[in-house]
């Protein structure tokens, strides 16, 4: 692995929901992908914005853990500390970047450290699920709150950013298919109740009507959910819940599934915290993993199609260029072909993603009368480019 291309891990700190999610693009976009954000437990780096009400505060709890990693500051003013790396607000790029390649080259150390470096981090492992740290009083599960800023260090939080190179591999592709080439964008759909997405779905509405604990049968692997906390259990890992959920089934999952109450001590889950799981990031991964680079049923490709609202990258696993197709589908409507072609990127990437998005209920499809300028009785498939071009330069402004 080049040391020098690998994108550092970084662990953002007293900043709000905007600034994250600013930071966030600013690392993929500016700073050409120096940067990765991801949860406290994972990162090789800590940025504070020492000029929020904590951020001196947390600029000093970091350096007292002695986690052996570094930590840039983002200030107004030099905070005069030699043991960090300070970039001036407001942040210039090329600071940003100098400071992060400072923090690269502080990562790397001598041998002879290593067993020290792996003792640090192993004493600097997230709070258990209770809040506690490993033999310490728990408190019950259903008392414990999801925390959605950026510091909350539950390990089902960190975000996963895929590469090109990478996507085939990790996501599946269908075989006798090419979903990048046009005249196979009609069949390059998937409906995702023949897939463990659509179960997992089901499984999730029913129990938040229920808002109790619930144990699921899926004729597979045991599943908890827990409504309360907004997360899921499986008893299995990322391997084995990749290769059910690309298998399509005979049977829709949602037709079949049983379930029950939950009666068993939820202290117990958390001797395998690996195996919980955010519901959104959960569905999340299903649904792009069912789709294996497809887009879902429900959507027309014909069809322009938004983003609800921004998606809380900094829990999900990020496709390739998934920053990029948000950005701007958040701006206004737009057909995925027209995405892919503006972006110069493959289909497959925006219909990935857009599956995911749809899963999580952040996509809606432009067929409102005010989005269309004909109704779809109205148009004739020798008239859809030119009336798609009509629509998307209506939904513009323009009159082109």
């Amino acid at each position: 692995m080049d040391n020098q291309k690998t994108p550092l891990k970084v662990s953002l700190h007293a900043m709000d929901e905007r600034t994250v999610k600013m930071m966030i693009l600013y690392l993929q976009g500016p700073c050409n992908g120096a940067a990765i954000v991801v949860n406290e437990g994972s990162a090789d780096v800590d940025i504070v914005d020492a000029d929020t009400l904590n951020g001196k505060k947390i600029v000093d709890e970091r350096l007292a853990k002695s986690l052996r990693r570094p930590v840039i500051a983002l200030s107004i003013k030099d905070i005069g500390l030699d043991d960090v790396l300070f970039v001036k607000k407001p942040v210039k790029t090329d600071e940003m970047i100098a400071a992060l390649g400072k923090a690269k080259k502080a990562l790397i150390k001598p041998a002879g450290l290593a067993n020290d470096h792996q003792q640090s981090a192993q004493s600097s492992e997230p709070l258990n699920l209770n809040g506690g740290v490993p033999g310490s009083e728990k408190t019950e599960l259903k008392k414990y709150t999801l925390d959605s800023s950026p510091n909350n260090s539950s390990k089902h939080q960190t975000a996963v950013q895929m590469t090109e190179a990478s996507f085939n591999t990790y996501i599946g592709s269908v075989s006798g298919l090419d979903v990048n080439d046009p005249a196979q964008f009609a069949q390059a759909t998937y409906n995702p109740d023949e897939y463990f997405q659509g179960g997992i779905l089901s499984a999730v509405k029913t129990g938040i009507e229920k808002q109790e604990m619930l144990t699921f049968d899926f004729g597979w692997k045991p599943l908890i959910l827990l409504p309360k906390t907004h997360e899921i259990w499986v008893d299995a890992d990322e391997k084995q819940i990749r290769a059910f959920a690309g298998l399509k089934q005979k049977e829709a999952h949602h037709a079949h599934f049983s379930f029950k109450p939950f009666t068993a001590d939820p202290d117990a889950l958390t001797l395998a915290p690996e195996k919980l799981h955010s519901i959104d990031a959960f569905v999340w991964k299903l649904a792009c993993w069912a789709s294996k680079g497809r887009y879902p049923t429900a959507l027309n490709i014909d069809y322009p199609v938004y983003l609800k609202h921004w998606p809380n990258f900094t829990r999900l696993l990020v496709t390739p260029h998934a920053l990029r197709i948000a950005a701007l589908l958040i701006r206004e409507p737009r057909t995925l072909a027209n995405v892919a072609e503006t972006l110069n990127i493959k289909p497959q990437f925006v219909f990935v993603f857009i599956s995911a998005a749809h899963a999580a209920g952040l996509v809606g499809q432009a067929t409102r009368q005010a989005d269309m300028l004909f109704q779809p009785s109205e148009i004739q498939p020798s008239q859809k480019q030119g009336l798609l071009r009509r629509i998307i330069n209506k939904l513009r402004g323009t009159n082109v």
